[in-house]
């Protein structure tokens, strides 16, 4: 386990960019069930299926929801 001290707003960077991940993978797993772009300037990332990007994503969003936890106990 690492100890990292960031102020309230770099962590807030952090998280957002974290979540811009999460989603990006969320968005290519849609796109690889359906064919569908979220978006015209969608690209997706490069896996092998959308259980694999689910994964992913999913990932991201235990990472996100880790930070978070200590984040409210600490306030």
């Amino acid at each position: 386990m690492l100890h990292i001290e960031l102020s309230d707003n770099d962590l807030g960077q952090a998280v957002d960019g974290l979540e811009v991940r999460a989603k990006q993978w969320e968005d290519t797993a849609s796109y690889m069930r359906t064919g569908e772009s979220p978006d015209e300037f969608f690209i997706p990332e490069d896996c092998r299926d959308a259980e694999e990007a689910d994964r992913i994503a999913s990932h991201y969003r235990s990472i996100i929801a880790k930070i978070r936890k200590q984040q409210e106990e600490q306030t």
